[in-house]
């Protein structure tokens, strides 16, 4: 059974940073694409970013380029996100997703496996 359990989420303010993580397991992770998407209220699920399987290519949102870095160790079957100068407009539950997606596509959709999720609240 395929898990992917984030953490790390939580309330901070405006141009803080946090790390999220997500723990796998259950599928074999070096095969992977790993990606982060997030829902904020009342909106539609957007894409964050993505690391392909063996962690040299990475593609962002416009949003976040520049302030987040995804990053992923095959060893630990995790993938982290990390997040700087964050914004009000971050504030989103951030979801981890599986799947044998192309990274550079840019978009949630596709990704065989999702974790429940952890919200992130940016106060300005």
């Amino acid at each position: 059974q395929v898990q992917l359990v984030e953490s790390g989420g939580g309330l901070v303010q405006a141009g803080d940073s946090l790390r999220l993580s997500c723990a796998a397991s259950g599928l074999t992770f070096s095969t992977h694409t790993m990606a982060w998407s997030r829902q904020a209220p009342g909106k539609e699920r957007e894409f964050v970013a993505a690391i392909s399987t063996g962690g040299g290519g990475t593609a962002y949102a416009d949003s976040v380029k520049g302030r987040f870095t995804i990053s992923r160790d095959n060893a630990k079957n995790t993938v982290h996100l990390q997040m700087n100068s964050l914004k009000p407009e971050d504030t989103a539950v951030y979801y981890c997703a599986a799947g044998t997606v192309a990274y550079w596509r840019r978009s949630h959709n596709g990704y065989d496996y999702w974790g429940k999720g952890t919200p992130v609240t940016v106060s300005s």
